[in-house]
């Protein structure tokens, strides 16, 4: 099994930063990409961002310029670095891993919430 625990969210004012982190342990074989998706009430699920197993990345177009997506191996986490937040921005905040036995592991969540 695979666990995913994320941390990092909380309130910041619109224009601040956050980093979430998503820390992986278990029994992790082969990776084929870790992703960040998000969700506020009432909206739809939205990809955020997305990296590969080869490091390779892509962003959803509303955070592209904002948000970076990076990865430490050693310590078997990735991380979504958030600049320039808006009140858009706000959502719930979760990581999901994907092997390539096609198999789905989601982290628990955090809250992001951008607010004067």
């Amino acid at each position: 099994q695979v666990q995913l625990v994320e941390s990092g969210g909380g309130l910041v004012q619109p224009g601040g930063s956050l980093r979430l982190s998503c820390a992986a342990s278990g029994s992790i074989f082969s990776v084929n990409a870790i992703n960040w998706y998000r969700q506020a009430p009432g909206k739809e699920r939205e990809l955020v961002a997305a990296i590969t197993s080869g490091g390779s990345t892509n962003y959803g177009d509303s955070v592209k310029g904002r948000f970076t997506i990076s990865r430490d191996n050693a310590k078997n986490t990735v991380y979504l670095q958030m600049n320039s937040l808006k009140p858009e921005d706000t959502a719930f905040y979760y990581c999901n891993l994907v092997t390539p036995a096609m198999d789905d592991y989601w982290g628990q969540g955090t809250q992001v919430t951008v607010s004067s």
